[in-house]
């Protein structure tokens, strides 16, 4: 029997979507307003769910605390309040787009999680734009 079980998080954060290689005109015409030299911010959403067999004893798939100490280690606190592109070591050379967000959040959590168990990871940038990432396949 597989359950999932799904922690809500959230973190404020600035970004600015460019490609250091491209002119501010091409940065300007493909990424528009997220282009501003002086950075943006969101107040982004999180959900991680983690999907495994129940544990017998514990009648656990993953203790909910556990999970919300990962995110907070591996979220919250390198990401909230923060400059993506200039506090997060991450972004450094990957521009912070949502899609981007997602996959090192993703990857930060798997390192911490059994690998048994199938891991999803919806950020909401926006009220109306959010992006899910479940992994390779």
């Amino acid at each position: 029997m597989r359950v999932t079980i799904s922690r809500k998080a959230h973190f404020n954060a600035a970004h600015r979507l460019y490609r250091k290689d491209w002119s501010f005109e091409k940065n300007d015409a493909v990424f528009g307003k997220c282009n501003n030299p002086n950075f943006h911010g969101h107040n982004y959403g999180l959900t991680v769910s983690v999907t495994g067999k129940i544990d017998p004893e514990t009648g656990f798939v993953l203790d909910v605390k556990v999970l919300a100490d990962i995110i907070r280690e591996e979220v919250e606190i390198p990401f909230d309040h923060k400059n993506l592109n200039l506090d997060v070591p991450e972004f450094q050379d990957l521009n912070p787009t949502a899609e981007n967000i997602a996959v090192v959040i993703w990857n930060k959590i798997r390192n911490k999680i059994q690998p048994n168990f199938d891991l999803e990871v919806v950020l909401n940038e926006t009220d109306r734009n959010f992006v899910t990432y479940k992994g390779e396949e």
